[in-house]
């Protein structure tokens, strides 16, 4: 996958700046950066769900804008924000997912799997809207993965998870890069993406301010001393109330 200065503006406001970013086929990459960086916007525009105003995306060696079916085709999403057919069981919502991408009868083994690993097999009966946050995160999670694509693009994938369940899913994405599978995921879980990734972006005011595998981008440092030195740290402040 890869960036070649993408660009994205919301009126006066340039989301995205000239971003340049390879992510190569069969890595790890975690996509960092503070609230309002540039994150969400990039990850929707590699998804198809905006148009860079300048620049190009390939992903699995297709164009987004000229070969969205080819893309989606090739891609897994689980974006921030979501919605889900809440009316839907989880095993409901795979089978919905499977017929309408074409899947054979695989789907099937697939299915009963993610649904086993990510510990959603014991509420087959719970439509989605009682779902609690972490169940549709795995259920989301599931529905990108189902149809074994080439590349997966995660917002947040650990936000509200329990440890228990983030070590299942860490499992799960290991085992899909082992594979051959490319992961693109954005958190602000640090030793999430330290743990996992083996590359690393850091993306600030719409510019990629430091990118490359992790050790090059640390330099022996934590990942979080390391974001806190390119982002900046909000100065200290004392309350002198609540001293």
């Amino acid at each position: 996958m890869k960036l070649a200065g993408v660009t994205k503006r919301f009126g006066d406001k340039v989301a995205v700046d000239a971003v340049d970013l390879e992510v190569p086929a069969g890595s790890f990459t975690g996509l960092v950066g503070p609230n309002g960086a540039g994150k969400s916007t990039t990850l929707a525009m590699i998804a198809t769900l905006l148009a860079p105003d300048s620049g190009r995306i390939f992903v699995a060696g297709h164009d987004p804008v000229h070969q969205r079916e080819e893309v989606l085709s090739a891609l897994g999403i689980m974006l921030e924000g979501f919605s889900l057919p809440e009316r839907l069981t989880g095993s409901e919502l795979l089978e919905y997912t499977a017929r309408l991408r074409g899947l054979g009868e695989q789907w099937r083994e697939r299915s009963a799997d993610l649904l086993e690993v990510l510990e959603l097999d014991h509420a087959t009966s719970t439509l989605i809207v009682d779902y609690s946050t972490g169940m549709r995160k795995k259920i989301g999670l599931a529905v990108a993965l189902l149809h074994r694509p080439q590349v997966l693009v995660l917002d947040e994938p650990f936000e509200a998870i329990d440890p228990v369940s983030a070590r299942a899913i860490e499992d799960l994405l290991s085992q899909y890069v082992a594979g051959g599978g490319t992961i693109l995921l954005s958190s602000h879980i640090m030793d999430v993406v330290e743990r996992n990734c083996d590359r690393v972006a850091v993306i600030n005011g719409g510019l990629i301010v430091a990118e490359g595998t992790l050790e090059c981008v640390t330099g022996g440092r934590t990942l979080n001393d390391t974001f806190l030195g390119l982002v900046g740290q909000a100065p200290h402040r004392k309350i002198k109330w609540l001293e």
